[in-house]
């Protein structure tokens, strides 16, 4: 990740209170250059910050060039020392699903379960599956940002300058940045007027439930901010007409299973 666009990154998700020291920053610029070297990942996402009671999480994630191939995820306590955590499973996710509340920020903290059964629930497995889901459902892209290869892998579209203005206020010119789930289901009719090169991903505006987010031009509409209602904490920008976009998670790592009922 350049240093404009985690700066940037930074600024709109500081509009939550949640800023980080130049310090801070400094470490996090500096650390994730080295693991994106060390790991020879293609490129290296800053994807967020999990509030935690005693320490916060910081998340980072490293992409291969096949975009859409499995990411890896790393995590930090202090913007310098990284470690690589386990890809997730569903095992994972129905495990975790007990545990409510607050993350320790302590990846060795044990959750006690015991409704049928008395189990231990590792604060890192939790993290991994929090990660898993949030990406899944509020990881966001441009349309034209990936394209698809006659021969099957998803590339960085060098040639993407940006979504126009109209086409940025519309739900519908934003995916969801994971192998598609709904586009599977669609009629051939459906598909007939998409583009297979730039069309392969679920776009954001049938998103159940609908009104799970709020887009807003800021800075006299010269930037574009998609917020998550379901998971709140997750912002996604960009400048139309750049190349400049990203998405940003700070929160608590806690969903708002209560939006249905809100909406």
């Amino acid at each position: 990740m350049d240093e404009e666009s985690l700066l940037l990154s930074l600024e709109l998700a500081s509009g939550s209170g949640q800023g980080l020291s130049p310090d801070r920053r400094a470490s996090l610029l500096t650390s994730l250059m080295l693991v994106k070297r060390d790991y020879r990942f293609d490129r290296v996402l800053f994807w967020g910050r999990i509030l935690s009671l005693v320490a916060d999480y910081y998340i980072a994630q490293g992409l291969s060039e096949d975009q859409l191939s499995p990411r890896k995820t790393l995590y930090s306590l202090n913007c310098m020392e990284w470690s690589l955590l386990p890809p997730a499973t569903e095992e994972m996710e129905m495990q975790t699903s007990v545990v409510k509340g607050r993350f320790m920020g302590d990846p060795s903290h044990e959750y006690e379960h015991t409704e049928l059964q008395k189990v231990q629930i590792k604060e890192e497995t939790r993290l991994v599956s929090i990660i898993d889901q949030i990406d899944k459902a509020v990881a966001v892209i441009p349309r034209g940002a990936l394209f698809k290869t006659p021969f099957g892998p998803i590339r960085v579209n060098r040639t993407f300058e940006g979504l126009s203005s109209s086409e940025a206020k519309k739900l519908s010119s934003y995916f969801h940045f994971r192998e598609p789930v709904e586009l599977k289901n669609k009629t051939l009719l459906e598909k007939a007027d998409l583009d297979p090169s730039l069309d392969f991903m679920d776009s954001l505006e049938h998103d159940i439930p609908k009104g799970s987010w709020s887009i807003q031009m800021e800075r006299g509409n010269t930037l574009v901010v998609l917020r998550s209602l379901l998971w709140p904490g997750l912002t996604f920008y960009h400048a139309p007409r750049t190349k400049n976009y990203g998405y940003i998670y700070v929160g608590t790592g806690e969903k708002n299973i209560d939006l249905p009922f809100m909406l």
